[in-house]
């Protein structure tokens, strides 16, 4: 039967003809079944092996009822960060034994609110999801019995399992940074005009730098506090771009006074640091002579700038695990109070950014 052309892909009955076996004793060796012989075992795997013969997974997860996928659904696959995200959660999935679907909602309401309901059509065990546009009410409200795990401070709430790396806490280290270097009126790129719906976590980083500020003695400036435009998501990255950084620092530099005595600037990530510097290097401005520049996010890009862009690194590697641990937790108990993990993070020091003696690493709360 081996060496006979087969119309159709190899099935159950054919692995067992061709090991000598019944169907069952295929299916037990399968599913693992532990009362099968070490031979009948390798003959069947060899038969298995010979035929190409695939399980029909599908009926094998309904019969379980585990699908061994995870989905992780990001606003953008597109931007740095969610990609380094996406790459870390793959990885801790498969020490797991767990495959994942990426999905992408763009910050659009009615793909949140599919990812929120459990996608109905899709068959996963468990979601781990960043929101960008509805809140947790919504996400309750929504909520199927699919265990789902939310990233990111904005939908930090006690009725949902929640990974968060603390907005507030990185980015007054971040600007503390700043004031330790010398910068006595450090600005902040990124704010985004109150009640705006799918807003990053700008306005706990906007508070992160107020309060820096606040403690240092120093007083807000706001011509210093730079907006980015208007809030759209039908770009690949949505606003917070290297584009968007590259504007706004141009309008500042085209304005009477230009920075106003700014020697400082706090950017609510590395794409919009990204683009300030270009602006800044096509200005004459150095880098950090005439003002540091500090990011949120540590995307490989940082390394490669010019200079060097110092910034706020999450641990992924820890978000990732955290997640994935919470959500296997809430697989396992349904009715297990909702857990909320914090991710570590730390300062990266590179030369956007002038502190006399300070190492290049040094970790934060």
């Amino acid at each position: 039967m081996a060496g006979e052309a087969r119309a159709g892909a190899p099935t159950l009955k054919d692995v067992a003809a061709l090991a000598g076996v019944s169907y069952r004793t295929v299916s037990n060796v399968i599913n693992g079944h532990r009362y099968i012989s070490d031979a009948t075992r390798v003959s069947v795997e060899a038969a298995i092996a010979e035929l190409g013969y695939r399980p029909q997974q599908a009926a094998r997860q309904l019969r379980s009822g585990r699908s061994m996928l995870l989905t992780l659904s990001v606003p953008f696959v597109s931007h740095p960060y969610f990609a380094q995200l996406a790459h870390a959660v793959v990885t801790e999935a498969e020490r797991v034994g767990y495959d994942v679907v990426i999905d992408e909602t763009r910050g659009l309401v009615e793909r949140e609110l599919r990812v929120a309901g459990g996608f109905r059509t899709l068959l996963t065990d468990g979601i781990i999801f960043s929101p960008l546009s509805i809140d947790v009410d919504q996400i309750v409200a929504a909520q199927s019995a699919t265990p789902l795990v939310l990233l990111g401070e904005r939908p930090r709430d006690a009725r949902v399992d929640s990974v968060v790396v603390n907005s507030v806490t990185s980015s007054a280290a971040a600007t503390r940074h700043l004031i330790d270097a010398g910068c006595r009126a450090p600005g902040f790129l990124g704010a985004v005009s109150p009640g705006v719906v799918g807003a990053p976590p700008a306005d706990l980083r906007l508070g992160g730098y107020q309060r820096a500020l606040d403690e240092a003695g120093f007083t807000v400036r706001p011509e210093h506090v730079i907006a980015v435009s208007q809030w759209d998501v039908t770009g690949p990255d949505g606003v917070y771009t290297r584009q968007e950084g590259y504007d706004r620092m141009r309008e500042v530099l085209a304005c009477p006074g230009g920075l106003a005595e700014m020697d400082g600037l706090v950017c609510a990530n590395d794409q919009l640091a990204v683009g300030a510097l270009r602006a800044l290097r096509e200005a004459g401005l150095n880098v950090p002579g005439d003002i540091s520049v500090i990011g949120w996010d540590d995307i490989p890009e940082a390394g490669f700038t010019s200079p060097p862009l110092t910034t706020i690194a999450p641990d992924v590697n820890a978000i990732a695990r955290l997640a994935i641990e919470v959500l296997l937790r809430r697989i396992a108990d349904r009715d297990a109070a909702p857990a909320l993990m914090s991710a570590p993070y730390r300062l990266v020091e590179r030369e956007s950014t002038r502190v006399p003696g300070h190492s290049e690493n040094q970790p934060s709360g």
